[in-house]
């Protein structure tokens, strides 16, 4: 077994090192630069475009539609008449186009992941991981199409049968971030597609091309016209397109990711409607390392999730807990492994850490780190802008870390690790519960009782047991409190999208 796997890892390093030679040589790649309604490729309305830009070196990738309100209703409509049909389709049939598109993504993987790296900077490693991971959410759904089940119910009367069965909502709106440029519509729109719905999708404005390869992929497997659009658009006008789709009375439902102040501003703007709405919205996740823990496991998880697209991510442990009895000998092993990072190119196959995504996040980590390092915070490594390019941070770790500071409740969405001791149970589950937050935590812990009573404990829609990595599409994302309301993945991820309808037959006898 051990030696199946180290094959593995070997195949994956010389699969990552072609592509990287491939890409080094090979002429620049092919890019749809125009947004996808009914099937085909169109301009905005007003010919306004705006530029897609490489965030590691500041080039223009290319240019692509800035879209407005009167685009985004043109793709709605579009949505409402292909959704007569669509809804009726079977899920068998849904099933294979599914697994079509499925086939497609893995068939594409390569370019798909250049693409991504070169509009996102992430490392071309994770861009590939991120196409596995969103391959498997259309693949989990191809199948979950067949499981859309009703039930029979036990009539309290001879005269009656009583059934309920599940239906598509409509048309979805979906609004989807720059982090997970392809994962994060990839599980809203398996799962619509495979409940009958179709979708509108509005993809984050530095991140527009990931979406437009997997909408292009979905005609080839056979999505027929109309059931996906994409409609892109600048910073300038994504506030009027998302207006759009809340508002629209064609919309029946809106899935958003992204920050939990323009999760509050879409929530506000469904209300006059009363739709449907689904929202992944931002955390502040604990990691905490209990007196028991493995230390060096827990290094490695706090590593992984931590500094995983550069600290870009909702679940990324935000801040770290650990025993006091401890704290030394983590913070010690955590920064011999920050410091081993290699900061870069996407594309580089040695890189960890690429660049952040605009200079307004760069801005933000930076104020952060300088706001704690001047009220009295330790940097063992890093802490200020690196050298190598103006969006790339410098992997960093603090501690000495106080509630004065603005760095202790922040999301920091950055490659900065912080580190606070804490001495009893009690104490660190307080302290990990203060916020308006619910999304991700995590916790290590040998101790079997603890371990029941933490999980329980801790305010989180997801708990992290010994481990630091836990999307998976099996699994129910989503959090509590402030952190968004709804699931995606898993069989629950079709709640979103079905309503149960009561059917009576009356005078049987």
């Amino acid at each position: 077994m051990a030696s199946t796997l180290k094959m593995g890892r070997f195949v994956n390093v010389i699969k990552l090192m072609q592509i990287t030679r491939r890409m080094s040589t090979a002429p620049a790649f092919q890019l749809h630069n125009q947004a996808f309604v009914n099937g085909n490729w169109v301009d905005a309305k007003a010919q306004n475009t705006f530029a897609v830009k490489d965030p590691a070196t500041d080039e223009l990738i290319t240019s692509i539609p800035d879209m407005d309100e009167h685009d985004a209703e043109e793709a709605i409509q579009v949505a409402s008449e292909a959704f007569k049909s669509w809804k009726r389709t079977t899920a068998k049939e849904r099933s294979k186009i599914l697994r079509k598109w499925y086939d497609l993504i893995i068939a594409n993987q390569d370019s798909l992941a250049e693409i991504m790296t070169r509009e996102s900077g992430k490392p071309l490693k994770e861009s590939i991981g991120e196409i596995m991971y969103s391959a498997d959410y259309v693949e989990l759904y191809s199948e979950e199409a067949k499981r859309i089940h009703g039930e029979v119910l036990q009539s309290p009367v001879k005269s009656k049968e009583m059934l309920l069965i599940r239906q598509p909502i409509g048309v979805i709106g979906m609004l989807t971030p720059w982090n997970f440029p392809m994962a994060m519509i990839a599980r809203k729109a398996a799962a619509a597609l495979a409940s009958g719905c179709t979708i509108v999708i509005k993809p984050a404005e530095d991140t527009p091309l990931s979406a437009l390869e997997f909408a292009a992929l979905g005609k080839e497997a056979g999505i027929p016209d109309g059931v996906v659009n994409v409609v892109t658009s600048s910073r300038k006008n994504a506030a009027s397109v998302g207006l759009k789709l809340c508002t629209s009375p064609l919309i029946a439902g809106i899935s958003f990711t992204g920050s939990t102040a323009v999760g509050k501003i879409l929530y506000k703007q469904c209300s006059g409607g009363i739709k449907r709405i689904g929202l992944e919205l931002g955390g502040n996740a604990p990691f905490i390392v209990f007196e028991s823990a493995d230390v060096d496991k827990a290094v490695i998880a706090a590593t992984a999730s931590k500094f995983r697209n550069a600290g870009q991510t909702c679940v990324a442990c935000n801040r770290l807990f650990v025993h006091e009895s401890i704290q030394e000998e983590f913070t010690s092993k955590l920064k011999n492994a920050i410091s081993g990072f290699v900061v870069g190119s996407g594309l580089n196959a040695n890189t960890n850490i690429g660049p952040l995504i605009n200079q307004a996040q760069l801005t933000k980590v930076s104020s952060l780190v300088d706001d704690a390092l001047s009220k009295g915070a330790t940097a063992h490594v890093g802490g200020s802008p690196h050298s190598l390019g103006k969006l790339f941070y410098q992997p960093t770790l603090l501690s000495n870390i106080n509630p004065t500071m603005l760095i202790y409740s922040a999301e920091i969405f950055g490659p900065v690790a912080t580190v606070m001791s804490f001495k009893s149970e009690e104490e660190v589950i307080e302290k990990a519960n203060d916020t308006p937050s619910g999304l991700a935590s995590y916790f290590f812990s040998n101790d079997i009782a603890q371990i029941w009573r933490v999980a329980k404990a801790l305010d989180y829609g997801m708990v992290g047991i010994n481990e630091g990595i836990i999307s998976a599409a099996e699994a129910a994302f989503g959090g509590i409190k402030e952190s968004g309301m709804g699931r995606e993945g898993s069989k629950h991820g079709i709640d979103e999208y079905t309503y149960i309808k009561y059917l009576c037959f009356g005078n049987l006898d």
